[in-house]
């Protein structure tokens, strides 16, 4: 896919800290309980990290006790990308900023107790959050 922001992979370096980028650009995943934006309750809006496309709305957030922020739908729904992820022995479904096409995290369909059933479970670290006013 091409995507409306296109560095280079120095550029992307530079831009980011060694653990953004090993996220954001090389599909890693952050530690469960570790992430900033985990316990974040504060109304506002979850950017990608990358390039400040808002992903998801504080309202879709809710707590799946993963270890990860996790929302039920994406703000809109062209701002996330979704990508058939089979690496480690798994099939899953990989989550991908739409407007730069760097990784977030996972979506699952294991939450029922919210209104779509869906689980975006997403890298902190991939994420800025901003508080509205």
């Amino acid at each position: 896919m091409t995507y409306n922001v296109d560095k280079s992979d120095a550029e992307w370096r530079e831009q980011l800290s060694p653990e953004e980028y090993a996220v954001l650009r090389q599909a890693a995943t952050e530690r469960p309980w570790t992430g900033e934006l985990l316990d974040e309750n504060r109304t506002g809006v979850y950017k990608c990290k990358a390039c400040g496309q808002e992903l998801f709305r504080s309202t879709s957030k809710f707590d799946s006790h993963c270890g990860w922020p996790s929302f039920y739908i994406p703000s809109e729904q062209d701002a996330v990308e979704l990508v058939k992820d089979t690496s480690l022995g798994m099939e899953r479904v990989e989550v991908r900023c739409s407007n730069c096409g760097s990784h977030l995290g996972h979506v699952f369909d294991d939450a029922p107790q919210t209104p779509t059933g869906d689980r975006f479970c997403m890298n902190s670290v991939s994420l800025s959050f901003e508080a509205a006013e």
